[in-house]
């Protein structure tokens, strides 16, 4: 399985690429937002980052767009900066649209907010490089996260579909265990997410007792 960082922040990037080894690297809006920078000049620093590496880079389209062409248009720009962007595109039927001509262009595409199985199926249908369902906020509405990968993992593996399952909104690290026993390929979650699954207060209690064991016996 890869992990991806959700984020737009280059310290936290730069950090997880170096101590956690991360796949790539998922933005949306906020993230770009809470970067701090312009969208373009956040997006070209990505590009920079990236170069000459297999870092996998998703940037979002303005999601104020509602027709296809508009996203196509700016989905050539994006993808025009950087080999290893992929074009995130909204689950809507404009978004389905454009992803198929995108698709069809060569250029990797990320189909972002889906929320059902049958939109996931839509996006392998049309040639989605990833595929993001989105299963915190599900679960923040008391809907059941584990059948719904599942139900999708089947799915691609009934009709082979290359689409690579990029399970989006991680909450916590029991969430990125039960992607990967359930086979989704990708998990992307915030910094945070990943600091606190890392980490056990069981290692952290068991390091503290092999200290003062170590502290107590002669090295020599």
């Amino acid at each position: 399985m890869k992990f991806f960082l959700d984020s737009a922040k280059m310290d936290e990037i730069t950090y997880a690429i170096d101590m956690w080894a991360i796949d790539g690297v998922t933005t949306n809006p906020r993230h770009v937002q809470a970067a701090g920078k312009p969208f373009m000049k956040t997006v070209q620093d990505l590009a920079e980052l990236a170069k000459g590496t297999e870092l996998s880079i998703s940037v979002e389209v303005n999601p104020h767009f509602s027709t296809y062409e508009e996203m196509v248009r700016e989905a050539h720009k994006l993808a025009s900066l950087s080999p290893n962007f992929a074009i995130k595109l909204p689950a809507t039927e404009a978004g389905f649209k454009a992803l198929k001509i995108l698709s069809s262009e060569g250029i990797k595409v990320n189909l972002t907010l889906a929320f059902s199985a049958t939109q996931v199926l839509q996006a392998m249908r049309m040639g989605a490089y990833f595929v993001s369902p989105f299963i915190g906020w599900k679960e923040s509405n008391a809907e059941a996260v584990f059948d719904f990968i599942q139900e999708i993992v089947a799915i691609r593996d009934n009709y082979a579909f290359k689409t690579q399952i990029l399970v989006a909104a991680v909450r916590n690290g029991r969430q990125i265990a039960d992607a990967a026993v359930i086979g989704a390929d990708i998990v992307t979650a915030g910094f945070a997410v990943f600091q606190e699954a890392f980490e056990h207060p069981y290692t952290t209690m068991g390091l503290g007792r092999f200290q003062s064991f170590w502290d107590k016996t002669a090295y020599e």
